[in-house]
């Protein structure tokens, strides 16, 4: 009994993170237990300091049912977000409230035998700093560009371990379970659970960063593919422009939709006179030169609104092909380049008034992510409790300890 007992309140306790608040009869329903079980769950939850009562919810003419939520400190989660050069590290509360300051750091990734052994440094160093005792932190989750086997903890286009498992590698150094996944999977993760595609059915989730990714939501939930690596959207090969993709070929998308063509276009711009608030761009710091394009495009520069207006609408040109395939009900534009805004919605329009056909296009809406840059870290974050009942956590954890004491 005391091992179902804590998979049942494990149960509770992630329907808590991922929704506000929710009654016994809520989770009843969510969790497929019996009222009265869920009901002495939840009060044993309650008096392990790990679930509060939040009053009763507005009467809709019956009886006011007492509402729960998951408290805020009573666990926390490790989130790292990487990018081809980029990576970034924070701690979350059950609230995915970042307890600690986003730690940001230059980390390229391609052909970087040590980028791992920095990693992991950089990760003991933030958890350290923290104060945060390991025995509440349920884990550490990881998202990273390339082609990944979340399964077996290994990343084929970055981070090379010889075939040894990247989970089971950080897992050991920092003495906490890892979880890692595609980039854009997380990024269309968050917005699932907490963001534009909330209560979605179908929705295709562009990862706008150094390539085009792309996360599916296909009949309410994360579609991965049959070996995981469904989404290769920046792969699509649209072009007769003889440039070579990262992925070895050419024409794809990546090769004229991308922020570091962005980057390259800004600069040869700038070189040949182009009036901007630009001026001149931060040298070999892609990802300065880039936050410092997206928000001159915010503020309404011509020329910044020119580049990412020539990279939507080739962006455009590849979601009418996706629209044509999958008819979705959304398209959210997520992730680092979603900060500049609109100034992406109607280039992207555009391209679909062209080479969509219009009863499909009509019925698909184009949005901006309100999630924005944080959505990997919080993808990361709700990678670890969509995975909390199958976590294998050591019975030290204070939740573990106090179910098993309870029982």
């Amino acid at each position: 009994m005391a091992e179902k007992s804590i998979i049942y309140k494990k149960r509770i306790l992630k329907q808590l993170y991922f929704n506000d608040s929710l009654s016994s009869a809520d989770l009843s329903a969510q969790i497929n237990l019996s009222l009265p079980i869920t009901t002495k769950m939840v009060n044993e939850l309650i008096q392990e300091s790990l679930v509060l009562e939040m009053g009763y919810a507005p009467s809709t003419g019956g009886r006011k049912p007492l509402m729960y939520s998951i408290r805020p400190d009573s666990m926390y989660i490790v989130a790292i977000a990487m990018d081809q050069f980029i990576t970034r590290i924070a701690i979350f509360d059950m609230k995915n409230t970042a307890v600690t300051e986003v730690e940001k750091f230059e980390l390229p990734l391609t052909k970087n035998g040590e980028a791992l052994s920095i990693l992991i440094k950089r990760a003991n160093k933030h958890i350290n700093k923290s104060g945060i005792k390991k025995d509440i932190i349920i884990g550490i989750g990881i998202g990273m560009p390339g082609f990944i086997d979340a399964g077996k903890g290994l990343n084929y286009s970055f981070l090379e371990t010889g075939g040894k498992s990247i989970i089971q590698l950080i897992s050991e150094s920092t003495g906490l379970p890892v979880l890692i996944d595609n980039d854009s999977s997380l990024i269309a993760l968050a917005e699932l659970k907490f963001g534009a595609a909330h209560n979605k059915k179908s929705a295709m989730i562009v990862n706008l960063g150094w390539g085009v990714g792309l996360g599916m939501i296909l009949n309410g939930a994360l579609f991965k593919g049959y070996n995981g690596f469904a989404g290769e959207f920046s792969h699509i090969p649209l072009f007769l422009n003889n440039k070579l993709c990262s992925c070895g070929k050419s024409g794809c998308l990546e090769t004229e939709a991308s922020l570091l063509v962005v980057v390259e276009k800004a600069e040869k711009g700038l070189k040949e006179g182009q009036v901007s608030m630009l001026q001149q761009l931060p040298k070999e710091n892609f990802e300065q030169a880039a936050q410092a394009i997206l928000s001159a495009a915010a503020k309404g520069d011509k020329f910044a609104v020119e580049l990412l207006s020539e990279a939507g609408y080739n962006i455009g040109r590849g979601v009418a092909i996706l629209i044509h395939l999958l008819n979705p009900e959304a398209v959210i534009l997520s992730g680092m380049g979603s900060s500049a805004g609109k100034v992406w919605q109607a280039p992207v329009q555009q391209a679909l008034n062209e080479h969509c056909i219009p009863r499909l296009a009509i019925n698909t809406q184009i949005e901006i992510s309100a999630l924005g840059y944080d959505a990997e870290l919080i993808g990361a974050a709700a990678l670890v409790m969509e995975n909390f009942e199958k976590a294998v956590i050591k019975k030290t954890h204070k939740l573990e300890s106090g179910l098993l004491q309870n029982n």
